[in-house]
């Protein structure tokens, strides 16, 4: 059973919130974008492949550990619906994996629903979106579209793309990528995580160049070296790239979840799992 043990506080802060606090902060137009090692040794390899995220019941807890650093919440399906302007530069932020109308990921999505559904409620939208993309503009979507979003959520067709979308651009690569490493679970969560944040653009704090940094000081047990060591200087590099940005300069996602399951040994992310995001607790049992 999946349940959250939250301790009492006088507030709870999610990240969305954190960063709309913070989004005064932060320049309008700085936006976050959207190689493979030498051979695996054959042990590594096929101890990665052999479980991954990709199985249900990890990705499952996936999901849920995400939604507790972006929503303060494990239920991530609730977020289908959520949609604001966070004020950090990149126009509406929405949906289970926080797509946004300023980074073309919510452009990829909408076009998505329209294509599986015609003339659904979002589809009008296209044309604004495209325009909008690169910039923190609400032109032509205001006043109606956050309650047109959150009309279209109620569609299981959306949902699923939603899903699918999600899939494609952030869960899959990360876990591709961890699996080449031969890092286990826990570390193809990391990568997951970092991607969700950074994207995976040409920005110095994309995910890419996240690993570029943690390359610089560790191996992956792909390349011979030691998994823990290599998930260490990963996780430094991470929140360096965190604190490149006030609005995400909390590094709390990184210091009382992931390096908690770390210096516990839990590489493959197994339950029950105890951690805090943003001062809050939260379990899986």
């Amino acid at each position: 059973m999946v349940h959250a043990d939250r301790e009492s506080s006088p507030a709870t802060v999610s990240r969305r919130t954190l960063v709309a606090v913070l989004g005064a902060a932060v320049a309008s137009g700085a936006l976050i974008g959207t190689e493979r090692a030498s051979a695996a040794p054959a042990a590594p390899a096929a101890r990665a492949a052999g479980a991954g995220l990709d199985d249900p019941a990890k990705k499952e807890i996936a999901m849920e550990l995400v939604s507790s650093a972006e929503n303060s919440s494990l239920d991530w399906k609730a977020q289908y619906k959520y949609i604001e302007d966070i004020g950090d530069g990149r126009g509406y932020t929405a949906g289970i994996i926080g797509f946004c109308s300023g980074t073309g990921d919510m452009l990829d999505l909408v076009q998505l629903y329209a294509d599986r559904r015609s003339g659904n409620v979002l589809a009008k939208y296209l044309p604004a979106l495209r325009k909008v993309n690169g910039s923190d503009s609400h032109a032509g979507l205001d006043p109606n579209y956050p309650g047109d979003w959150r009309t279209a959520a109620k569609d299981t067709v959306f949902q699923q793309c939603q899903n699918d979308e999600r899939d494609r651009v952030y869960f899959n690569p990360a876990v591709s990528q961890g699996k080449t490493d031969g890092l286990r679970t826990l570390g193809q969560f990391c990568y997951y995580d970092a991607i969700v944040m950074h994207g995976d653009g040409g920005d110095p704090t994309s995910f890419s160049n996240i690993r570029k940094r943690a390359l610089r000081s560790a191996k992956p047990p792909a390349q011979g070296g030691d998994e823990t060591t290599y998930l260490n200087a990963f996780l430094d590099a991470r929140v360096w790239a965190m604190k490149q940005e006030e609005a995400h300069s909390d590094t709390s996602r990184v210091d009382t979840e992931q390096r908690v399951f770390l210096r516990k040994g839990n590489l493959d992310l197994n339950t029950p799992l105890d951690w805090k995001t943003y001062g809050d607790s939260y379990h899986i049992g």
